[in-house]
């Protein structure tokens, strides 16, 4: 970017778990599947088979103190500080959007968050910026305060998912369909838990919580169409920077392409999509791609000119790539991450004819007179550069419904063709209290970690927790996906540590008392 820098019922819940290892895997495996434990992705309901033990320090501390304080739910305000900054206060420094401390509590020309923190708390604006407990209180006041204009009275405040569209809030999301994007992410973390280690080694942790959003107004934002498809690149989503932040133009036509710019957002994805949306930003990129699972979204067309690298010369001919992180925390550069984003630069190279090399593909901080250090010190070239120029291909193979010898299910499992199915047809079951597994048989190559993703068409009457159970090699885990929404497309239920072998490894099951038809389309595994 181009303005100043410094530089994420539990008892009945575990009994099902329990049960659905024990069908799914070898009955050697079963004692330990008992301990799975189980999660949602994207605000369907979530389950642990047993609670995390949470580490006392001063951090978690201030967490519990300013949930207590405000009647915020404690691990809703742990999730969405792991979203914004992965508990990192960045002593004091300001983000990309101007957000300060473990919170983001945000001060720029169109949101003043740190400014009514310190007066719903009292606290000095410089405390809010460089203390962790104020900044922690500072956001749990804020948090609360969005709870209060929704109307939440004490019962509510006591349902995790009634806070869903009060988060949507704190995001200062530039418009509807991104504050679902930043309200969703944080419940998904809110459901798969969170594991984080801070400065001087204390550990702050969030148990997957069973939990069922109401995302209010938002539910539906994406499921009358899917969402606008990138104009320049395949699989990538497109949210337009505002006009104001960006140059139109007719590349290669008007100006030779042949730099690719690689950046960090010092900030939050949702977030940095947002803030190219904001006219006060003065700053965009052509792409964005997430931490978490690789998701890449265009705001810029290629052949427009993206203000990110501070030299005008140098944004006229280069593509901009922002990554969601901070400079100086490497847990933010994911292999979903690397992977994405270097297949995203070879695509750019290949159509650009840019060497595929480090005269080309370049940081921020090598922009003749940037102030800047990104991707810095943290970001591993040497990785990047591989995934880059293809030497390093994971193995990943995919089992569709239809695929002969490698997919098993019951005549109560019958077939479909409801529009974003992967292949020729899916397969479709009512929900049942009884074992019925639909089952997906995978060669795994070598024992090592696997990242699994689905595919199913999302429709209305579709399952809002449908059970996808994955045979790890320490037992089962189970997985709930919300088949509402989100489907289409492949979308990961997380990474996993595989046997070596050919055994059923993904299934989907009937029992489970989410409403609506429980469906089996495709399986991806990807070894990472």
């Amino acid at each position: 970017m181009q303005n100043a820098r410094p530089r994420s019922h539990r008892r009945s819940a575990a009994v099902l778990s329990a049960v659905l290892a024990v069908l799914l895997t070898a009955p050697a495996q079963a004692a330990s599947a008992r301990s799975a434990s189980t999660r949602t992705v994207s605000a369907g309901t979530v389950s642990a088979g047993t609670a995390a033990v949470r580490t006392a320090g001063p951090l978690a501390d201030a967490f519990a103190r300013a949930a207590e304080t405000y009647d915020v739910p404690r691990d809703l305000l742990v999730a969405l500080a792991y979203a914004e900054t992965h508990l990192d206060g960045h002593g004091g420094e300001p983000s990309a959007s101007g957000g300060y401390g473990v919170m983001h509590l945000v001060s720029n020309p169109t949101a003043r968050v740190l400014e009514r923190a310190a007066e719903l708390t009292g606290q000095p604006a410089a405390a809010l910026r460089e203390n962790d407990a104020a900044n922690i209180r500072g956001g749990a006041a804020v948090l609360r305060s969005h709870a209060d204009a929704l109307g939440l009275d004490a019962a509510a405040r006591k349902d995790a998912g009634r806070w869903y569209r009060a988060v949507a809030e704190y995001g200062n999301a530039s418009g509807p369909e991104t504050a679902r994007l930043y309200a969703d992410t944080v419940y998904d973390l809110l459901g798969s838990g969170v594991r984080a280690t801070v400065a001087g080694g204390e550990v702050v942790t969030v148990p997957p919580t069973e939990v069922r959003a109401d995302r209010g107004p938002h539910e539906g934002l994406r499921e009358a169409a899917p969402p606008p498809a990138s104009p320049d690149h395949p699989g990538a989503r497109w949210v337009a920077a505002h006009a104001g932040n960006r140059t139109a133009a007719g590349r290669p036509g008007t100006h030779r392409i042949d730099r690719v710019v690689v950046h960090v957002t010092q900030g939050a994805y949702a977030g940095a999509i947002s803030w190219f949306q904001n006219p006060a930003a003065r700053v965009s990129a052509h792409y964005v791609v997430r931490s978490s699972d690789g998701r890449i979204t265009q705001t810029v067309r290629d052949r427009d000119v993206a203000w990110h690298a501070g030299n005008w010369s140098y944004n006229t001919r280069s593509i901009g790539i922002e990554h969601e992180g901070f400079v100086g925390d490497a847990s933010w550069f994911t292999d979903a991450m690397y992977r994405a984003s270097a297949a995203l630069t070879r695509a750019v190279c290949d159509k650009y004819g840019i060497p595929k090399d480090r005269a080309h593909i370049i940081g921020h901080d090598q922009v003749p007179g940037a102030t800047h250090s990104d991707p810095g010190s943290k970001w591993d070239w040497a990785r990047y550069m591989r995934y880059v120029t293809g030497n390093t291909a994971p193995w990943s193979a995919t089992v569709d419904n239809s695929t002969s010898g490698a997919f098993t299910a019951s005549a109560n499992w019958s077939s479909a063709s409801t529009a974003g199915r992967h292949g020729p047809d899916h397969r479709r079951a009512r929900p049942a209290t009884s074992s019925d597994v639909a089952r997906y048989r995978f060669a795994v190559p070598s024992a090592g970690t696997y990242r699994v993703e689905v595919w199913y068409p999302a429709a209305p009457g579709h399952n809002s927790a449908a059970p996808y159970v994955v045979a790890t090699s320490s037992g089962s885990r189970t997985v709930h996906v919300d088949q509402r929404t989100g489907g289409g497309a492949w979308r990961s239920i997380g990474a996993f540590a595989l046997r070596r072998g050919t055994h059923d490894t993904v299934g989907v099951s009937r029992w489970t008392s989410g409403k609506g038809l429980v469906v089996a389309d495709a399986v991806r595994l990807t070894r990472l």
